[in-house]
């Protein structure tokens, strides 16, 4: 039937896993998943298995794959496809939909998926023969992967999927492959690069793959070059690496703004220069040279306007950077700034506080605990600041996180990599706010027994929007407060094993316990909401007013 076309071109284009909340309107797929040779994960939650695919896609470099139901279930898994369209991460979201005779008339929980998913989305497939499931779906997973990967959104009426049609082995997936750089385009960089005396390197997301990290690495080496990282893409270069000049992200502090804007070249590659990495299109300076280096040839040239351009992959131009004579010996006054700035930065100083745990002192002895290996995860919030400073990661370690900053990324995301890397720890990072939108799916990683840390900081607050609060209305507090469960007991609710640290003392041995189960774990951490971030304290923000 249609539905084995559907998942022998998935299982072609190198598809091994997918995650789904089981609606009606695909039952024939689930029906023939179990001898596909493709794992399948049932979560609570659209959006969370949605943001399940996600992390898989980040962890695994294929794309992700959600199978949901029509209408409610496309919806609720939007959030990630909005996710996975920012920070360019393939995505595929397969769409049970109504009847074919039953398009257009309002049907029961019938949606315009074109209307709704092609703003955000590399395209949106529709089937409309039996014939033609294996070339549709083809043709997303070809839109996922892309030269820019993307999310991608199959529709496929339930009657199609049910039709008979001829066996299919399923297609061979396109090879897509950025251009190589043109002829002499590094060596007009390497002629930028030599008579510059305060470069920087600001790596993005394109290049997110072990080639890419290599070819950063050699190349920052061989030319002795600073080297930063855009928003959330922490683990792109090795944090403990002496040329590692820190982490563009929404807390990066103003003292090292302020050493970033005393550049006078910047090599951008594999990075849009999006608002947050730019800190609101404020770095570069209008007045330092800039070589963008951009798969998509749309995007140099936007909000700046670079001295060198070139449309073609990342990963190979610092391959050729890497293999070329290195730059003219330089005064490392400008690294040792830079580099020395982001190690003392990156320096836990224990501090207490009346009104709970301060969250750093959490971050930096789980830090010391996983030497900055395994994968962690990160929701959004201003908790985040802290494991920005004070997580280190180490060469071989991840760091998950998505671009958009939506809130309920963080446990999905865990409990995916935990099933992928089921030999090194995972770790998960969210706040109180984040836990309560997708924390459910804590019953997935009890289901599959995934070995996953999930540690909560609980302030009783939506954090960020407080801090915001107290810079425009100090004092004034409307909205932001929360009454929280007692999230370790919840945890036992779940069949999770449940910690609390609620003191000083408890960090380092509870932690530990934490690592050492071989199940899901939550840690509630009872942390202080007065030391709001790892850069503001409530009564600063007050008296800065």
């Amino acid at each position: 039937m249609a539905a084995d076309r559907l998942l022998a071109t998935l299982r072609a284009h190198g598809v091994d896993r997918v995650f789904c909340v089981p609606g009606e309107s695909f039952l024939p797929v689930l029906d023939r998943l179990a001898g596909a040779g493709i794992d399948l994960v049932t979560c609570r939650h659209e959006g969370g298995a949605a943001f399940m695919a996600l992390a898989d896609a980040k962890l695994t470099g294929t794309p992700g794959v959600v199978l949901v139901n029509r209408g409610p279930g496309a919806t609720n898994a939007a959030i990630a496809v909005h996710s996975a369209d920012l920070d360019a991460t393939g995505l595929l979201l397969i769409v049970g939909d109504v009847r074919t005779a039953e398009r257009g008339r309002r049907s029961f929980q019938e949606l315009d998926h074109q209307a709704a998913f092609a703003g955000m989305s590399r395209g949106v497939f529709t089937v409309g023969h039996p014939r033609h499931v294996a070339e549709f779906t083809a043709r997303a997973l070809a839109a996922a992967r892309g030269g820019v990967p993307g999310p991608a959104v199959l529709v496929v009426p339930e009657d199609v999927l049910a039709e008979p049609v001829p066996p299919s082995v399923g297609g061979a997936p396109v090879v897509t492959e950025p251009a190589r750089p043109p002829a002499g385009a590094v060596d007009r960089t390497l002629a930028l690069l030599t008579g510059s005396e305060r470069p920087v390197l600001v790596a993005g997301g394109r290049l997110d793959s072990p080639q890419g990290r290599r070819a950063l690495r050699e190349a920052a080496r061989r030319h002795r070059l600073p080297v930063l990282v855009t928003n959330k893409r922490q683990d792109l270069f090795d944090n403990t690496d002496p040329l590692y000049a820190g982490h563009l992200n929404l807390a990066t502090p103003p003292r090292q703004r302020d050493l970033i804007g005393r550049s006078d070249l910047v090599l951008a590659v594999g990075t849009r220069l999006d608002a947050v990495s730019t800190q609101r299109y404020t770095l570069p300076d209008p007045a330092t040279a800039l070589v963008h280096v951009y798969p998509d040839a749309t995007v140099p040239g936007g909000a700046y306007q670079p001295r060198l351009a070139y449309a073609c992959s990342p990963t190979a131009f610092l391959e050729q950077l890497a293999a070329a004579p290195p730059r003219a010996p330089a005064d490392d006054g400008w690294l040792r700034q830079l580099a020395g700035h982001e190690a003392e930065q990156a320096r836990w100083h224990p501090v207490t506080a009346s009104d709970g745990v301060v969250f750093g002192q959490v971050v930096a002895a789980l830090g010391e605990l996983t030497s900055g290996r395994g994968t962690v995860t990160v929701d959004a919030g201003n908790f985040t600041s802290w494991v920005h400073r004070y997580h280190r990661v180490a060469d071989g370690g991840r760091l998950l996180g998505i671009g958009s900053s939506a809130m309920g990324f963080g446990v999905p995301a865990g409990v995916a990599a935990a099933l992928r890397r089921p030999g090194e720890p995972t770790v998960v990072f969210v706040g109180d706010g984040g836990f309560l939108m997708t924390g459910t799916e804590l019953a997935t990683a009890v289901r599959y027994r995934a070995r996953v840390v999930i540690v909560v900081a609980d302030n009783g607050s939506y954090g960020t929007i407080r801090q915001h609060q107290e810079r425009a209305y100090p004092g004034r507090v409307a909205g932001t407060d929360l009454t929280n469960p007692d999230f370790a007991l919840l945890a036992h609710a779940y069949g999770a094993l449940g910690l609390t640290i609620g003191t000083d003392a408890e960090v380092e041995p509870v932690l530990s316990k934490a690592l050492a189960h071989r199940g899901p774990v939550v840690v509630h951490v009872r942390t202080s909401l007065a030391h709001i971030s790892a850069y503001q304290h409530l009564a600063g923000l007050r008296r800065t007013r």
